[in-house]
């Protein structure tokens, strides 16, 4: 079984390209948000109770929506729906624009794909990096295909969280796919100050993406993308940065 969800809702059109994908390799079991949920991270929720409601979104395919969050789908879905853990791989996306660099420690469609991770379920988060709801995703459609069908044929798997963006290109177009690192990069602020009809000050963020890439480096995934190709960038849960570890034993003191 293929577990898909997503960010964006269940009535996203990235989520039907996805079930379209994931339809041909297995059967599907779909848990994603009743309403858009960008930016959200990996948030859950615990001080309201959760719902899911059964949904007709494609024929024979059983899908749910559900009042919570990104990772809230997969914590449901995994405890409450596949009691039997039926579920071999966790698909995220397709979402509507990038994940790349920085934009992973934000998302919701990577935490919902780490989430399944965390508990070794092998899981790949998709982005296209077009924002438009009636975005073309015949691209996305075609590299998703190829990774799942590699990834499925697979005995042993190197990596269990898999980053993958794909540029906003027809599927003729797309040059290929590149195995990256995160690419550096930061965003800047910028808030929109406003008066709501009460008179209170509000606050709207909005910014731009800042990269701290060489164009030319194809090692990261940010230039990768930039010169025509998919990237796909191995992560993992565990924000440790060992190779400082051994630089802060000045730090191992008894307390005064």
């Amino acid at each position: 079984m293929i577990l898909v969800t997503n960010d964006d809702g269940i009535v996203a059109p990235g989520i039907k390209a996805m079930i379209e994908v994931a339809a041909a390799f297995d059967e599907v079991l779909v848990v994603a948000p009743d309403s858009p949920q960008s930016g959200q991270g990996h948030a859950i929720t615990i001080l309201d109770p959760l719902r899911l409601r059964k949904v007709d979104i494609m024929s024979g395919v059983t899908a749910y929506e559900c009042s919570g969050t990104p990772a809230d789908c997969v914590k449901l879905a995994k405890n409450i729906l596949d009691p039997d853990k039926k579920i071999r791989l966790c698909i995220s996306g397709i979402n509507h624009g990038s994940n790349a660099s920085i934009n992973i420690i934000y998302s919701g469609t990577m935490s919902a794909a780490m989430e399944a991770s965390l508990e070794g379920t092998p899981s790949i988060g998709f982005s296209l990096m077009d924002y438009k709801f009636d975005a073309d995703f015949s691209g996305a459609k075609m590299v998703a295909s190829q990774i799942i069908a590699q990834m499925l044929s697979q005995t042993k798997l190197p990596a269990t969280l898999l980053n993958v963006n794909i540029p906003a290109l027809p599927a003729s177009e797309i040059k290929g796919i590149k195995v990256c690192r995160q690419g550096r990069g930061i965003w800047v602020e910028d808030y929109k100050v406003g008066i709501d009809p009460r008179g209170e000050t509000y606050y709207w963020l909005s910014g731009k993406f800042e990269s701290y890439e060489d164009p030319n480096d194809m090692t990261s995934d940010i230039s990768a993308l930039a010169m025509g190709y998919a990237s796909v960038v191995p992560s993992h849960h565990d924000l440790t940065q060992y190779d400082v570890i051994k630089d802060l034993h000045f730090l191992e003191n008894k307390l005064l």
